[in-house]
């Protein structure tokens, strides 16, 4: 039996927790809501995650998503925010509570992301758009949210806070996870130190120019990006001043989004729209490429994992292939689009338990501390 004097929150002490987690990615795609089962004893050296029990994912109506891609591209007023918070407060609330109901499951907590609408941490600002007072109503249990703002109080960059869920996830050999959401992020294990940062556009253009010239949400499989890659373009934004920043550092798609398309626009419209999406392949690759040199050498034996959502674009898996040092494996512990919600389902055990959710030496925080605010049912 726990002493509940460790608990910041009252919580079963004779068995496992179920905790939902929440998670909606800078893809801006919808929400994947998961039910883990967590052992609160396996905290913080051990591995606290015991077993999945469900997932679901939940997209957004194109309405809806709209409105997100407005917001994070400064096209929303503070009254569209403020409804656009109810809007997505409700959405992810039937999210919840349908997989709940599939599992005849009721949790004892909810971890609550939120939609990313800005990130500005040079400014210490971040802002998750959600409403977790509808989450906590419709569940009826204790739901934890707003993670990132408190790091940021610390002057750190509120971001990102996955890698230390990875290392309760993973085992003790070396290895490279990289996160291909709409910004993606690697994290570096050499066996006795974690590094992870944002190593800048993950599908987050390929997504925008699919909207933009073939009408769609997304390319599948990126069969549409079959160009040649224009590799004077290519260097010339690689000139970004994001990519000359040194970690503790992140990004969103207030740097690479739809004002960076459409600042070169005009320059990708000269091209075959093959060699717009391959361009564009190349450039989230060729990022992670350079970004991950800053680990050079990777430990003897590092084994390579890719998620997300850019790790089913075969243009964009090609070009990562010849610019990385190490293969990439797709990462199928969990189902596709789970793996980053049962991360915020152990943060947000460990806020429970009061114990600290960040890394210092990932985000620049001044300390590690326990993440989020609290809302009881």
């Amino acid at each position: 039996m726990i002493s509940s004097m460790r608990f910041r929150i009252p919580l079963p002490e004779d068995r496992p927790w179920r905790v939902l987690g929440l998670m909606s990615g800078t893809s801006a795609d919808g929400v994947d809501v998961v039910a883990v089962e967590v052992d609160p004893t396996g905290f913080p050296d051990a591995r606290p995650f015991r077993a999945l029990l469900g997932h679901h994912a939940a997209p957004y109506p194109e309405a809806l998503k709209a409105a997100v891609l407005a917001a994070a591209s400064n096209r929303l007023d503070p009254a569209g925010l403020c409804v656009l918070q109810r809007r997505l407060g409700d959405h992810h609330a039937h999210a919840a509570a349908e997989l709940c109901a599939t599992l005849g499951l009721q949790p004892d907590l909810a971890s609550l992301h939120g939609q990313t609408v800005q990130h500005h941490p040079a400014e210490g600002a971040s802002l998750q758009l959600a409403d977790p007072y509808v989450l906590a109503e419709v569940l009826g249990c204790p739901v934890v949210w707003d993670l990132r703002r408190r790091d940021l109080a610390l002057g750190g960059q509120g971001a990102p806070l996955v890698p230390l869920p990875e290392r309760w996830l993973r085992g003790a050999e070396p290895w490279l996870a990289l996160n291909l959401g709409g910004i993606a992020n690697l994290a570096y294990w050499d066996g006795s130190r974690l590094q992870a940062w944002d190593t800048g556009p993950g599908m987050s253009l390929l997504d925008l120019a699919a909207r933009r010239w073939l009408g769609q949400a997304f390319d599948p499989g990126g069969a549409a990006a079959s160009g040649r890659v224009h590799s004077d373009l290519l260097e010339r934004w690689m000139q970004h001043p994001y990519f000359r920043q040194a970690p503790p550092k992140s990004t969103g798609r207030e740097v690479f989004g739809e004002a960076w398309l459409e600042a070169q626009a005009g320059t990708l419209e000269t091209l075959a729209l093959p060699d717009r999406l391959a361009a564009l392949a190349a450039f989230s690759a060729e990022a992670v490429a350079r970004e991950a040199a800053r680990l050079d050498p990777l430990a003897p034996g590092t084994h390579g994992l890719v998620s997300g959502g850019g790790a089913q674009h075969r243009r964009l898996r090609t070009e990562l292939a010849t610019r990385l040092p190490l293969p990439l494996e797709d990462d199928t512990a969990f189902p596709a689009g789970a793996r980053e919600a049962v991360s915020w389902a152990l943060l947000g055990a460990a806020s429970a338990l009061g114990l600290p959710g960040n890394l210092p030496e990932v985000t620049g925080a001044a300390r590690p501390v326990a993440l989020g605010s609290w809302v009881w049912p």
